[in-house]
């Protein structure tokens, strides 16, 4: 049975979800064979690393699906916390941030495939950051290519930082 993205892909809602993918596959080509040191490392000024931007970008993804869902996120944390989830915890890899990042895919794309349309929206919560009013499926999408061609940039040069090779070219 083909997965959902495959029968809907020609139309905006597989062409969204293909551009959302383009720039997750950016940032985990750039954290592609290194060592775990090397994707804790920070090797830039920044705090940034590329484990922590794989974290990162699912755990923001995950955000995103449970609030569009109106359903609550197991895997959130606290405002004051929000830099917690640019590194790895106890016990975490890169290997296991990749694997929940995966499940989170699977869940947005089986999500997105089955909003009834892509117009569908849902409140977001008071906070600073975000604009006081509802968005739709398709700003959320939007919004993830904007965040992860962002973090993509970030781990392109982080990769090259490290050993030189160039992620994105």
């Amino acid at each position: 049975m083909p997965h959902p993205t495959e029968e809907i892909h020609g139309d905006e809602r597989g062409t969204l979800l293909l551009f959302v993918e383009d720039q997750r596959a950016a940032i985990c080509r750039a954290a592609e064979g290194v060592t775990e040191e090397q994707a804790a490392s920070r090797p830039t000024v920044s705090e940034l690393s590329l484990s922590g931007l794989v974290k990162h970008a699912a755990e923001v993804e995950l955000n995103w699906l449970r609030m569009a869902q109106r359903r609550p996120n197991e895997h959130g944390r606290a405002p004051e916390a929000w830099h917690e989830g640019f590194r790895l915890s106890e016990g975490e890899t890169l290997a296991s941030a990749l694997a929940f990042w995966d499940g989170v895919k699977k869940e947005t794309a089986d999500y997105v495939a089955s909003v009834p349309s892509l117009d569908d929206s849902f409140p977001l919560p008071p906070a600073p950051w975000f604009p006081d009013a509802e968005v739709s499926v398709r700003w959320m999408l939007l919004h993830l290519v904007r965040e992860f061609a962002r973090h993509a940039g970030h781990a392109d040069i982080l990769r090259e930082t490290l050993d030189g090779t160039k992620a994105m070219g």
